[in-house]
């Protein structure tokens, strides 16, 4: 089993570089996909996990800040 480690210190002075970007795209991703599965969850399912279906937006967006 491999690991690729996606930590990398920021070059240059504009503070961008392709990992950022990337890093950027991936998490934009995963709160997208988490959406779409709690959007495909009924009432009763989101109550039986403590959401509501106005709760989708803000677990979502928590995933871009991590």
């Amino acid at each position: 089993m491999a690991a690729i480690d996606m930590i990398r210190p920021r070059t240059g002075k504009t503070g961008f570089s392709l990992v950022s970007i990337f890093g950027a795209v991936a998490a934009w991703n995963d709160a997208r996909m988490t959406r779409n599965a709690l959007s495909k969850l009924s009432a009763r399912e989101l109550d039986d996990i403590g959401l509501v279906r106005g709760d989708i937006e803000s677990v979502a967006s928590r995933e871009i800040i991590r």
